[in-house]
């Protein structure tokens, strides 16, 4: 079956979508990936043929210049399909979108005008989705290792606030080019607080081809509604608003802040139910748990994005689910920095919709699913003898559609359906990790890494080339980001807590740079 938006016209603009809608997306976790598919070494899908790096080097029968048409017709050997990964398919791309996916011979016969690209060895997939992000932090990286769980104090709040325009920009195109190198074509940054305009910040993303749910923080209720119009021609900012914790705020300007998020259809980011701390303070301060409170306000609603949200309880987890409100699983901020491990696997059976973030840890989509899947077979899988844990499927799922329907662009991205923004990735099959292939979805979340990514796309424009910019000096720009991030630290006055190891801490102190 062919899926298609348009007959003849060539027009960008015409047609309707025939992808499932957010509600429909919500059920791609629990759908049966093909096992089998994308198999892989002799007898696999690429025959003898494709073990060795001979054979690899003479199956790279394409390069960055088969991109430059405006309808390509792309056949790679196995495309990642809501269903699964499925072979034999065919996928047109015209000007920034998906315009038709099916099989092969009905594609070819159907569009001869269109740009025939063959992709062998390599898996055409959706770009992964990163739900919870800092772009103007990547100064910090291992600044924030072996700290106290709430590092935003210590660490990131300094950082930010010792920023300008030129650093604020460098920061966030390096977090960019990191992300994109990693397999992410979106990401949803939680607003940072740094001393600049956010548009700073939407010029980086830009500059690098990341597409960027941008939030403005909005503690004090102005400059919201200015915020969510400014960015509506742009094709790469979708514009968000945030309050970092709820405590950042009066009741009257979250339940306003959510309000006018749910008027515009942009989501409201908030940190929720993070670390103990956190949640005793709001017990102290206003009677309730951060999701409760944030429900008996009114200000949770299906436009509410909660990141982190490991400490819930089960009332908590029952609110979510009633009212529609999104949360982000950050399985490496868990393991780095936090308290607990967000049960996702109940969120998944309660029904509660969630997509995978990094918090700006690392930008390797392969090692966010990875953790992903991990952090919940170490944490309540083996205790319940769980050996399936959601399947390679689900994970997947999660850091890809339902990741996107997570940040509000269920409509927009996430997957290879038609009508949906052409944001995908070219994988290399052609591995010793991959070959024999069995069950290629389990693969990708236990075996894939980022340096098999030939080419990133975003908006249907190549981006990266095995892993550098295509229309940029990347390089230059890790130039640039050496030189000038340590001169922020020092700025900053970063304080950090250092254990000896005897077990013994010595106070705070300022790091080496």
């Amino acid at each position: 079956m062919v899926q298609q938006a348009w007959q003849d016209g060539p027009s960008d603009e015409d047609g309707e979508s025939n992808s499932p809608e957010a509600g429909e997306i919500r059920g791609v976790g629990r759908r049966s990936f093909v096992v089998g598919a994308g198999l892989v070494g002799t007898g696999g899908l690429l025959g003898a043929a494709g073990a060795g790096p001979a054979a690899a080097a003479e199956g790279d029968a394409f390069g960055p210049e088969d991109f430059g048409g405006k309808r390509l017709l792309l056949v790679p050997d196995v495309v990642l399909l809501p269903e699964g990964p499925v072979k034999d398919r065919a996928v047109l791309v015209q000007g920034s979108t998906f315009r038709a996916v099916g099989p092969v011979h009905e594609l070819t016969r159907a569009h001869p005008d269109a740009r025939t690209v063959r992709l062998k060895g390599h898996l055409l997939m959706p770009g992964f989705v990163d739900s919870h992000h800092h772009l103007t932090q990547s100064f910090g990286k291992a600044q924030a290792f072996g700290q106290p769980s709430e590092i935003f104090k210590t660490v990131w709040e300094p950082l930010e606030h010792a920023l300008d325009e030129e650093s604020a920009h460098l920061s966030a195109k390096l977090a960019a080019l990191e992300a994109l190198r990693g397999g992410f074509t979106t990401a949803a940054d939680a607003g940072t607080r740094a001393p600049v305009d956010v548009g700073i910040i939407a010029k980086a993303a830009e500059e690098a081809g990341l597409r960027c749910v941008l939030s403005k923080v909005v503690s004090d209720g102005k400059g919201g509604k200015e915020h969510l119009a400014r960015f509506e021609h742009s094709r790469l900012i979708h514009p968000s608003l945030a309050i970092p914790v709820p405590e950042d705020a009066t009741a009257d300007v979250l339940k306003k802040t959510a309000d006018l998020c749910a008027e515009a259809g942009a989501v409201f980011q908030v940190h929720v139910n993070e670390h103990l701390a956190s949640v005793e303070r709001s017990l102290k301060s206003v009677g309730r748990r951060p999701v409760s409170y944030l429900h008996h306000i009114g200000a949770l609603n299906a436009h509410t994005l909660g990141s982190h949200a490991t400490l819930l309880t089960p009332d908590e987890m029952r609110v979510l689910a009633d009212t529609g409100a999104a949360v982000s699983y950050n399985p490496v901020a868990s393991a780095w920095k936090g308290n607990a491990v967000a049960h996702a696997l109940m969120w998944q059976a309660m029904g509660i919709r969630f997509g995978i973030g990094t918090d700006g840890t690392r930008g390797n989509g392969f090692r966010l699913i990875d953790a992903a899947e991990s952090a919940q077979r170490l944490t309540y899988g083996m205790m319940s003898g769980d050996s399936t844990c959601g399947a390679g499927r689900q994970w997947i799922a999660h850091a890809t559609a339902l990741s996107a329907d997570a940040v509000g662009l269920g409509k927009v991205t996430g997957e290879i359906a038609v009508g949906k923004a052409a944001d995908f990735l070219l994988v290399d099959l052609r591995v010793p990790e991959l070959t024999p292939s069995y069950d290629l979805s389990w693969e990708l979340v236990r075996l894939a890494d980022r340096d098999q990514i030939t080419a990133v796309f975003t908006d249907g424009r190549l981006r990266l080339w095995h892993g550098w910019p295509t229309t940029w000096d990347g390089p230059a720009l890790v130039r640039r980001a050496a030189e000038i991030g340590p001169k922020v630290v020092r700025r900053a006055r970063i304080q950090r807590v250092d254990p000896d190891p005897d077990g013994t801490t010595r106070h705070a102190r300022r790091p080496r740079t």
